[in-house]
């Protein structure tokens, strides 16, 4: 079943430059292997879709339960230089949340989704 990482996990975000900086906090110890699988620095691309113009860098982060995204060339410019209405990243990690990953049956019963 495809599953909102809304109800997988929270997210923070914000910027450097031209670059979004998204990190994504499993809300069990359990599900960080799910998002370690699912959430990978391709599908958060494609996600994005045209928002983000440069690579996506992935970073795993096993003591907190997370995972860290560098979306370069996302901000057009950045703060002082976009004209974008959210050039300093802030809501991208909301965004990145409405992403849909796939979980199993088992998976999906074990963390109270069905």
């Amino acid at each position: 079943m495809k599953v909102e990482l809304t109800k997988l996990a929270h997210a923070r975000s914000g910027d450097k430059g031209d670059t979004a900086n998204v990190g994504v906090i499993a809300l069990k110890d359990e599900i960080y292997p799910l998002l370690v699988k699912e959430v990978t620095a391709e599908k958060v691309k494609e996600h994005f879709g045209e928002m983000v113009k440069g690579e996506v860098e992935r970073f795993e982060l096993p003591n907190l339960g997370a995972l860290n995204f560098l979306l370069h060339e996302s901000l057009g410019g950045g703060g002082t230089l976009s004209l974008m209405t959210d050039a300093q990243g802030k809501t991208f990690s909301t965004a990145l949340l409405r992403m849909k990953i796939e979980v199993d049956d088992a998976d999906a019963e074990k963390f109270g989704l069905i």
